[in-house]
């Protein structure tokens, strides 16, 4: 029987692979020749104090013991069967037609956007601070908005599905190992492209249809029971639909609405892009001057209550860039992510506050659920009209965000179209700005250097989730009053991340099973 052995070691130590599998036998009582495999099975970094240690995990199985087998997934024809139409191609969707084809269903997929490649072309252009294509960008394509993330692959929660299926399902794709034993797995902007790819080709050689550039304009419902949806004049029947379209698919919400699907207001949040040089993140989290070779782009994780309002980072993007993630040439919209080395010379985060219900209640009367989606827009436009030429985006320094004055000159970015000097809090909801410099100000009596002249904040970051929530019946996981629709993913307000919106994709397709068996 394999034994698992957990050390504690240096950041050398832990890199050499031969030293951690020597270490492990002779704590376990093994003969380093008798061991016939030895696989790390979890690894975590301690920077809670000086020295920085590495927690890591070895399992180890001996000579003539059973050991595991590869990861390999078995995908049956589905060519011919019952036909289930899928409206997105973001995890959500992409992991609900796997599940799909394992338990025999033939999924249509309908993805407004493009394939991968083009798709790149696309983003290179509005880097270049070129036109958006609202059809293919950062959000819609491929993938989704996870495609051209970094992949940060972390759920906190244990109750959606099999968290190591999912991450064992990437692998199988072309992810590295290293994301089935990491504490916080991360893939990577130059890796995930070809994943997408990947998997898009299984559910395809399966005998799924994945169809690009097809925008659904329409439900077919008849007598409470959606038959299908419609692309333009086009009419594509299933026996269900999955709704997995992404938090930016705004007109969904208004066709939905349009045709008397219900919707609810939620509570979201919004905020900034905060970017630091890299090198002060790492003295400050490594209490070292320098990280060194063996210590991975530092991390952090902030949050706090102001004035009883949630202020916190969200999505940190060790060594990574601010990209611009605007659907619409009236918007300013930005985002993070990293490459899988996370080298680039900054770090950002997403630093958001609570956005509530009673925030947007005076848009209600004139806009029912979606005035949390309005009061969405505004800001965006708001932040675009602050902003620069295109895709050139409205920025202050830190130190000058907390201290209530404008930035004569703005630092270097890693934000490619540019930015433009611009006081965030004179746009701002003004409790969002309060929250958010109050905020960012606590954060630096928790990581002192925080509040610094070098580092910038950059708007907006206003995606973080939906304003919206599809409602669902919490047993069949249906819409309570269209039989045959099933809302899933960050879009419908059930997940917020790629393996959330992935294990609740697979959650969608067990209960479309059970409602076509019925």
């Amino acid at each position: 029987m394999s034994k698992i052995i957990t050390l504690t070691l240096s950041p050398r130590e832990s890199a050499d692979l031969e030293l951690c599998a020597s270490l492990a036998a002779q704590r376990a009582g093994v003969r380093r020749e008798d061991v016939a495999l030895a696989r790390v099975v979890k690894r975590s970094i301690d920077a809670r104090r000086a020295p920085v240690k590495v927690n890591i995990s070895i399992e180890i199985f001996e000579d003539n013991e059973p050991q595991p087998a590869p990861i390999h997934f078995d995908y049956p024809d589905v060519s011919h069967s019952t036909e289930v139409v899928v409206v997105g191609s973001g995890p959500a969707g992409l992991f609900a037609a796997l599940r799909l084809i394992e338990l025999g269903y033939r999924p249509i997929l309908l993805e407004r956007g493009k394939e991968v490649l083009p798709r790149k072309q696309d983003i290179a252009l509005i880097n270049r601070n070129q036109d958006i294509d609202p059809d293919s960008n950062y959000a819609f394509g491929a993938g989704g908005a996870g495609t051209f993330s970094d992949g940060k692959l972390f759920t906190r929660s244990k109750k959606r599905g099999d968290y190591n299926k999912a991450l064992q399902a990437l692998v199988f794709h072309g992810a590295a190992e290293e994301i089935l034993y990491e504490a916080h797995p991360h893939i990577g902007t130059d890796r995930l492209p070809r994943i997408i790819s990947n998997i898009c080709k299984t559910i395809t050689d399966a005998g799924g249809v994945i169809r690009f550039s097809s925008r659904v304009s329409g439900f077919i419902v008849r007598e409470g029971r959606i038959c299908g949806v419609e692309v333009g004049d086009e009419r594509i029947e299933g026996a269900a639909v999955v709704l997995a379209t992404g938090h930016s698919a705004k007109d969904i919400y208004h066709t939905l609405h349009r045709d008397g699907i219900r919707l609810e207001a939620k509570a979201f949040a919004m905020g900034v892009r905060i970017e630091h040089p890299q090198r002060l993140i790492d003295s400050i989290q490594y209490h070292l001057p320098e990280r060194g070779e063996y210590l991975p782009a530092a991390a952090y994780t902030l949050v706090n209550q102001i004035e009883g309002r949630g202020v916190y980072s969200f999505c940190m993007c060790p060594g990574g860039f601010i990209v611009p993630a605007m659907t619409d040439a009236r918007q300013s919209v930005v985002n993070g992510m990293s490459p899988s080395q996370r080298n680039s010379r900054w770090a950002n985060s997403g630093l958001v506050t609570e956005i509530r219900v009673e925030d947007f209640a005076h848009l209600e009367e004139q806009y029912g659920p979606l005035a949390g989606l309005v009061f969405q827009q505004q800001l965006e436009e708001a932040a675009r009209l602050n902003g620069g030429d295109r895709q050139i985006a409205p920025a202050q320094r830190v130190s000058d965000f907390v201290a209530g004055r404008a930035s004569t000159s703005l630092p270097s970015t890693s934000y490619l179209p540019g930015l433009c000097s611009s006081r965030l809090d004179r746009w701002m909801p003004a409790f969002m700005a309060s929250a958010l410099r109050k905020g960012i100000a606590s954060f630096d009596r928790k990581m002192r250097g925080y509040v610094t002249h070098d580092a910038i904040v950059v708007g907006v970051e206003s995606r973080t989730s939906t304003p919206v929530r599809i409602p669902r019946d919490k047993d069949t996981l249906m819409h309570p009053e269209v039989k045959g629709l099933f809302p899933t993913g960050e879009g419908a307000g059930y997940a917020g991340g790629i393996i959330s919106a992935a294990l609740d994709g697979e959650r969608i397709a067990n209960a479309i099973a059970e409602y076509i068996g019925k």
